[in-house]
């Protein structure tokens, strides 16, 4: 039985986007089940202490820009900083891909193509005929996908991953959980890959000894 792993994120996070290339190779080389779980960021953060990112003093702001081109170096990646139409409501975005799995098909071609379509072609995805229009390009049924992406089941999913994510100490995007262990962020993919190589049981925030 293949091991899996919880990937909690949003069309809307860069980071996810600048990860989802290595995380991919991960999930091969380990033969990795993915449980996609797409959240809405700005409750997430805001039940986890976090703030939106125009809320966040400027010089945390400011570090953001650097990091975000130090790791479009580091990932070898050509993407727009600041692109034309983010940010942007993921509601429907994240919806196909939720509307996706429920369907039986696997999301990943669209996931690839939506964020390349955010951040190096500076498409709306909050725009359904943009979003169906990505979808077909990637083998999926664009139009029924992307109705079924608006309908209140996808909602009532939608909301349960934002659950599932607060159940799980899931507080940003990316996120991947590895038998209940958390990495946060793309920039822990290789201690992912690490606690994959090596088999160890998952690290607990429960260290007993510890006060």
């Amino acid at each position: 039985m293949p091991r899996q792993v919880d990937y909690y994120f949003s069309f809307q996070s860069p980071w996810a986007y600048i990860g989802h290339g290595p995380f991919s190779e991960l999930v091969s080389a380990y033969d990795l089940k993915v449980n996609h779980k797409p959240v809405v960021l700005v409750d997430l953060f805001s039940e986890t202490g976090g703030l939106p990112l125009m809320k966040r003093h400027p010089v945390r702001q400011r570090y953001r820009m650097v990091e975000l081109q130090r790791w479009r170096d580091k990932r070898g990646l050509k993407f727009h900083l600041q692109p034309a139409n983010w940010p942007f409501n993921a509601r429907l975005a994240d919806g196909v891909v939720i509307a996706a799995i429920e369907a039986g098909l696997d999301p990943d071609r669209f996931l690839r193509r939506g964020f390349a379509g955010v951040w190096e072609d500076q498409l709306n995805l909050a725009d359904p005929g943009t979003i169906a229009q990505l979808a077909d390009e990637s083998g999926l049924p664009g139009k029924q996908l992307v109705e079924r992406s608006a309908t209140d089941a996808i909602s009532a999913a939608y909301e349960q991953n934002r659950q599932d994510a607060l159940a799980a100490d899931v507080f940003g995007s990316p996120v991947y959980v590895l038998d209940g262990e958390v990495f946060w962020g793309q920039d822990r993919i290789e201690l992912l890959g690490d606690a994959l190589k090596s088999g160890r049981a998952a690290y607990s925030s429960k260290v007993q000894g510890v006060a």
